[in-house]
């Protein structure tokens, strides 16, 4: 695949395209990053932006993973020494998940957030942004915000600030973070940092094709089991023909196809037999035609999910 087809693919939206060509063009190894909140069980929505990570790190990027503790209390998220805790698993997942240990550098919020520049900056920027636009900015990110704490609107503040601490040319997220990276973009020059080119990845659509929501258990997490993932599976919402808004295709295009240049649909020879499938276009094709069944559809996510999880699992049995 061509180094510009790796680094866009599966994309909502570079801010801006022009930016992204001409730093790829003229850096040797930009770097880009990702900060993870430590909250929860990390799901394929989080893991669509590793794979992102792992797009650009195949095409020549530095990856700094920044594991957001300071960020994730400030968000009520749980003590600093349960965000801490979590944020180690992370760590352990990331990798197995497929980033280059000797190529990604992981960092912890409150290890060079609590510092003097930082703190600085970070005041000197609350001097640059209203209220209401820091309240904006979390919409999406927050918890409880219609009663939002003084610590939520510090939130993208520091965001803000983190990116330039970490000389970040790309900062990558997914589309729910992109007023905090439109602050960080307006803001940071007024306190003498450059603007970061921005590249968001879409939202997942939870497996009952509405929104994913951990009261509903919508989503895969990954440490799901085996069977967790075929339950999960089997009730997933999946139309027949029909490829808008369907969560199983949306499995295959953001995950599967990403790692397996080819896969394997398995059915009986009196269903047509095994069918091999070449890319994400061909698949959707041939499901929108009638030519693969929901049902053959999910078993394959199913398997395919649960070989790409593998690696997790173990290192969290592991821990």
């Amino acid at each position: 695949m061509e180094q510009e087809e790796l680094i866009k693919r599966n994309l909502q939206e570079i801010v801006t395209e022009e930016e992204l060509d001409e730093l790829v063009a003229t850096k040797n190894r930009p770097t880009a990053y990702v900060g993870y909140e430590p909250s929860g069980k990390i799901h394929m929505g989080h893991v669509l932006t590793v794979n992102k990570l792992i797009d650009l790190q195949r095409s020549g990027f530095d990856i700094i993973v920044l594991l957001a503790d300071i960020h994730a209390y400030l968000n009520q998220k749980g003590s600093l020494e349960e965000v801490r805790e979590l944020a180690e698993q992370n760590k352990r997942c990331f990798l197995a998940l497929g980033l280059d240990p000797d190529k990604t550098k992981f960092v912890f919020g409150s290890d060079f957030q609590l510092n003097h520049d930082y703190m600085l900056n970070v005041l000197k920027l609350t001097q640059e942004t209203s209220l209401n636009r820091a309240k904006r900015s979390m919409d999406e990110v927050g918890r409880k915000m219609d009663d939002p704490k003084v610590s939520q609107m510090v939130y993208p503040i520091m965001q803000a600030v983190d990116i330039a601490m970490l000389e970040v040319d790309v900062a990558v997220s997914g589309i729910d973070q992109r007023k905090i990276h439109m602050l960080a973009r307006e803001e940071l020059p007024d306190v003498g940092y450059r603007s970061p080119t921005c590249i968001h990845t879409p939202i997942m659509l939870g497996l009952d094709g509405v929104k994913m929501s951990s009261s509903k258990e919508n989503y895969i997490s990954v440490d799901d089991t085996e069977d967790d993932i075929k339950r999960k599976m089997k009730k997933a919402y999946c139309p027949a023909e029909t490829v808008e808004d369907n969560p199983v295709l949306e499995i295959f295009k953001y995950h599967v196809f990403p790692r397996y240049d080819e896969i394997t649909l398995k059915r009986p020879e009196k269903f047509g037999g095994n069918l091999e499938i070449s890319g994400y276009q061909e698949l959707e094709e041939q499901f929108a035609s009638g030519e693969i069944h929901p049902m053959d559809l999910k078993n394959a996510a199913t398997e395919y999910m649960n070989d790409l999880l593998k690696p997790v699992r173990k290192i969290l049995t592991e821990a």
